[in-house]
């Protein structure tokens, strides 16, 4: 029995061989087929990757407050021209803070952020960078790990010590060849005494375009204390906010300290204390109502000025990942269509073979062959043909993936399992599709075969 298997796996290989360009022709649906289920699997499994990577940068089921530096409203009355109207308000603080803290059921984490622009000098070397003042939970909520040193202490965040933790590109610029640990680098106008080095974090452009994520390898970390106390405050009322300074150069009044500039009445003053506030609930479900319980607390802390908005970055990158799996499922049956059509293509020409080979199938049943013989044949004809377009189509996908990595900027992820599942397929396909001409070819009568001109 296996003498007789092995015989009719070579008559298949000689029949293939002896018609290469056919049997290759044959196989280009297979192989376009493969190519495009590969190719698609990769594109897929890249963009996952990347929208998992970004889920990681802005944490998982977190809520993320921005303030909005300037809002105006605007009343048109009868009997006069357009008149604006401004409401009072303290702006994004530390006491929203403590009273969410206090309301909100919930809420496992909740860390309020300062970044300041400044520049950091040290041995004649000056950059722009960030100065972040945080709190601990700031690094839970993001899974950041420290490669040396330590976290601040109770006593740093208490008192507002000079202390920082620095990322990972600060000391590859300023401390190439030493420990950065125990010593002090110039941040603004304060010397700031290191503690800490961040592990590398890396950012993709189209993270830092999609989610305005910075690159967190250049931030300066400090107790968020020490901010309010060394650097600024922006809930103190000074003289800076008091006394406008005229500009006589420009005709019209500059407020010392704005961040932005408005054309008709002067600077837009950046008055909240907090730039950013993110805060981090148990489980998913409860985003979104909790979010809109966070709406009516600010909305009444603030008397009813919105000048702040709230953003779920986990529920709009899930929304995203759901539009690339409909893209992916589109592209599958794109694929998959292919691989039916070449299929059918098999099926077609060897079915053609059985009419061109009838004498042959004649002989052969004539000299002592079984019906299940020529069916083996047959079958194995189709299968080399699928499974050499298979071989093929799976270097042709693997190839079109790399491309568009390189060519086109798009992240691809090729999988092993990706790979054994488009040649399984085409394997598979060459086999069932096999089926009815090995059939056909097996019922023919070896009187008439041998007769047939």
């Amino acid at each position: 029995m296996k003498e007789r298997i092995i015989a009719n796996l070579y008559i298949a290989i000689d029949a293939v061989l002896t018609n290469k360009m056919r049997s290759l022709l044959t196989a280009l649906g297979i192989i376009f087929g493969v190519a495009a289920v590969i190719a698609m699997l990769a594109i897929g499994n890249g963009a996952q990757q990347e929208i998992l990577d970004q889920i990681k940068l802005v944490g998982v089921n977190n809520i993320v407050i921005k303030p909005i530096v300037e809002q105006e409203e605007t009343k048109i009355e009868e009997a006069s021209a357009e008149k604006e109207k401004k409401k009072f308000s303290p702006g994004l603080t530390n006491r929203d803070v403590h009273s969410i803290e206090k309301t909100i059921p919930g809420i496992t984490r909740i860390s309020p952020e300062i970044i300041l622009e400044t520049t950091i000098i040290k041995n004649g070397i000056r950059r722009s960078a960030k100065l972040v003042g945080v709190e601990p939970s700031y690094f839970e909520i993001y899974n950041f790990e420290l490669a040396d040193g330590s976290m601040f202490t109770s006593e740093h965040l208490k008192t507002g010590a000079p202390v920082c933790i620095i990322g990972n590109s600060i000391r590859s610029k300023f401390f190439p060849t030493e420990n950065p640990i125990g010593k002090s680098i110039k941040v603004g106008p304060n010397w700031l005494n290191i503690i800490g080095v961040m592990k590398e974090r890396f950012v993709s452009e189209s993270s830092i375009e999609k989610l305005g994520i910075r690159d967190f390898n250049m931030d300066v970390y400090t107790p968020i204390q020490s901010v309010l106390v060394r650097y600024k405050n922006r809930d103190m009322v000074t003289n800076a906010n008091l006394n406008p300074t005229p500009n006589f150069s420009r005709g019209r009044i500059i407020i010392m300290g704005a961040e932005g500039e408005d054309e008709d009445t002067g600077p837009a003053v950046n008055y909240h204390q907090l730039d950013r506030l993110v805060i981090q609930v148990g489980e998913t479900e409860q985003l979104t109502p909790t979010a809109e319980i966070l709406s009516r607390l600010l909305q009444r802390r603030h008397y009813d000025v919105v000048d702040y908005e709230i953003e779920i970055p986990e529920l709009l990158l899930k929304q995203q990942q759901r539009t690339n799996d409909i893209f992916n499922y589109v592209l599958g049956a794109i694929a998959g269509i292919s691989l039916l059509v070449g299929g059918i293509g098999i099926m077609n020409i060897m079915l053609a073979s059985v009419l061109e080979r009838i004498k042959e199938i004649g002989l052969r049943l004539a000299i002592g062959a079984q019906k299940t013989d020529i069916i083996q044949q047959f079958l194995f004809e189709a299968v080399m043909i699928s499974v050499t377009g298979g071989i093929i189509g799976v270097i042709l996908g693997i190839t079109l993936a790399t491309l568009v990595s390189s060519i086109a900027n798009i992240p691809t992820v090729i999988s092993f399992s990706s790979i054994i599942l488009s040649f399984g397929v085409a394997a598979t396909v060459g086999l069932i599709f096999g089926i009815a001409p090995a059939r056909k070819a097996a019922m023919q009568d070896p009187i008439t075969s041998l007769r047939y001109e």
